[in-house]
């Protein structure tokens, strides 16, 4: 019995949602390889917009495993590891994916720089590939300071899980172009850099807020009540461009908070 006291304590609930976390990023990659055989973006948005379903499952699983475990008291090192390793796949690999064939569909180089169109391709699948670098960084990042006890009520840089969010919703607002047979032009290149610019903000030291003591005990008061049902009226009308400027709010809460904390000070 000895030799097996060192084995890691796996509790069943949480572990069975990163398990569900994992499958629906595994379902997500799977659909969009088949939109990878298509012609264009048009073709594929079925499978791309399964895609994204998929990554908002996984979302929820994510947002459930944690939750049962402090619940339970069943928080573990096994938890935390695997919790990384699935979000790695839905929250990382699905979405640079996205990137690449979704999201930067419209990006071109300049015809005098790449005349064949070729090295476009490259170009995306780097941008791509930074979005993953940062994503697997960030997760060991914080799976090292949790390690350490140096973890607050505020996440590091922006959780992976938000980034792959945003993915999600700039795919969106391109299907939708694509269906209007509208072309983003210049607008790609800032695509690009906003790809970029949330790549580097996982690794960064931005503080940004984190949900975790919000549960089914948290009260809230009218104004807060009547905020949310707008939002979720607004998420309807709006629903191609909404999700996205809701990521893109949560992005910038810092600039907000800082300027509270001066004002404060």
């Amino acid at each position: 019995m000895a030799e097996h006291d060192d084995e890691p304590k796996i509790y069943l609930l949480p572990n069975l949602m990163t398990a569900g976390n994992l499958l629906c990023g595994f379902l997500a990659i799977l659909t969009i390889f088949k939109g990878m055989q298509t012609e264009g973006l048009l073709e594929a948005k079925d499978y791309y917009q399964q895609a994204m379903l998929y990554i908002f499952i996984s979302c929820l699983f994510d947002l459930l495993d944690g939750r049962l475990a402090r619940l339970g008291g069943q928080e573990s090192p096994f938890g935390q590891e695997f919790d990384s390793l699935a979000d790695m796949v839905s929250f990382g690999l699905a979405p640079a994916m996205l990137v690449s064939r979704a999201v930067l569909a419209d990006f071109e180089l300049p015809k005098s720089f790449d005349p064949e169109g070729a090295r476009e391709i490259g170009v995306t699948w780097a941008i791509a590939f930074v979005y993953l670098l940062c994503g697997g960084i960030r997760l060991a990042r914080f799976n090292c300071l949790a390690r350490v006890g140096h973890t607050s009520g505020d996440f590091r840089g922006i959780p992976i899980p938000m980034a792959a969010g945003f993915v999600a919703s700039l795919t969106f607002i391109m299907i939708s172009f694509a269906e209007n047979e509208r072309s983003l032009g210049w607008l790609s290149y800032l695509l690009a850099a906003m790809i970029l610019g949330i790549s580097l903000l996982m690794v960064s030291n931005v503080r940004y807020p984190s949900f975790k003591k919000i549960d089914f005990r948290t009260k809230a008061n009218v104004w807060t009540l009547l905020g949310l049902a707008v939002l979720l009226g607004f998420l309807f009308i709006f629903r191609v461009y909404a999700p996205a400027l809701i990521f893109l709010a949560y992005l910038v809460t810092p600039l907000f908070r800082r300027k509270q904390q001066k004002v404060a000070s």
